[in-house]
């Protein structure tokens, strides 16, 4: 059976890479992504970072002007180091723009994230749940009055609501036990890290599903994806050496090439794939890092959203 028809499947957006980026590249996997029928299309957020790398929201509203169908996401913005005023007005906006397909993802970061901006690492978790609350009710609410420990709103209006009711999904990212659980309370759905390990997804998973038992939430209609850092090539060798490089350089951390990435022929890459489905994704966010379009080509082929004639590799 194709992949395609037993998951939903994703597509990264070119947007972080060691090289410049062209933006035909990014046009490119945006309309392709989106004719083809991947079921969203995501990038990440790294502002401070010693590697090539887009603002999050900004081209995905680019990706939306150039898409029709396919939903757009970022995964994650560090939601504590952000304020969750401007947080939901952006998205509102990248929802109104693109029609209801905008899906927001958060989560807490590292401890970098609060050194380089400057907030203070204590109540993190605190900040992180308000900010939740805060934007989801600037969504759904016409006059909002918050009064948290951190965040307080009087007659707050925003008169630009998303599109999506009551509104956007909001997925969230981390793969520490604690904040597998608060998924299950706060959150839509929940991804694991694409620099997180195939064990720590195996880990997490029954840990996800037991708090949404616990909390009276369906585990089968629950979203559970991963990221995956991949490159496919019929020479195993090659595809291995290109994400090496990719988590070597971007990263830091050579292991990840085998610990969390995907790499092979594409025989050997559906293997790997199907691996994280018998361990409980629902979701995969296939992630090349670098030859785009031919690598959008080749993993449409793997998953069956594409004829099955011989990718070019």
């Amino acid at each position: 059976m194709a992949l395609k028809d037993t998951i939903a499947l994703g597509m990264s957006l070119p947007h972080r890479s060691p090289d410049p980026i062209d933006m035909s590249a990014v046009r490119q996997v945006a309309q392709r992504a989106d004719a083809l029928g991947f079921r969203d299309l995501w990038v990440t957020e790294n502002a401070v970072d010693h590697v090539f790398s887009f603002d999050s929201l900004q081209v995905l509203t680019y990706a939306a002007a150039l898409t029709t169908r396919i939903r757009l996401g970022v995964a994650v913005l560090v939601l504590p180091i952000q304020n969750p005023i401007h947080v939901a007005h952006q998205v509102a906006t990248l929802d109104y723009v693109s029609n209801g397909r905008a899906i927001l993802g958060v989560g807490l970061g590292r401890d970098h994230h609060y050194t380089e901006f400057q907030v203070p690492r204590e109540h993190r978790v605190r900040r992180f749940r308000e900010g939740v609350e805060l934007i989801k009710a600037l969504w759904t609410e016409a006059r909002v009055d918050y009064r948290g420990s951190i965040f307080r709103l009087e007659g707050g209006a925003m008169a630009l609501k998303p599109v999506q009711k009551p509104r956007p999904p909001i997925w969230l990212g981390g793969d520490h036990p604690d904040a597998v659980r608060r998924a299950a309370t706060l959150a839509d759905a929940w991804m694991g890290a694409g620099g997180s390990s195939t064990a720590s997804f195996s880990r997490n998973v029954p840990i996800l599903r037991a708090e949404l038992e616990k909390v009276g939430r369906d585990p089968a209609t629950f979203p559970i994806s991963k990221r995956v850092f991949l490159s496919v090539d019929e020479r195993a060798d090659v595809a291995r050496a290109e994400l090496h490089r990719w988590f070597s350089t971007v990263y830091r951390n050579p292991a990840g090439t085998d610990a969390s990435g995907v790499h092979g022929t594409p025989e050997q890459v559906r293997e790997q794939l199907d691996e994280l489905v018998a361990l409980g994704a629902n979701h995969l966010l296939l992630n090349p890092v670098g030859r785009y379009a031919e690598q959008l080509e080749a993993l449409a082929t793997i998953v069956g959203l594409r004829a099955s004639a011989a990718p070019a590799l």
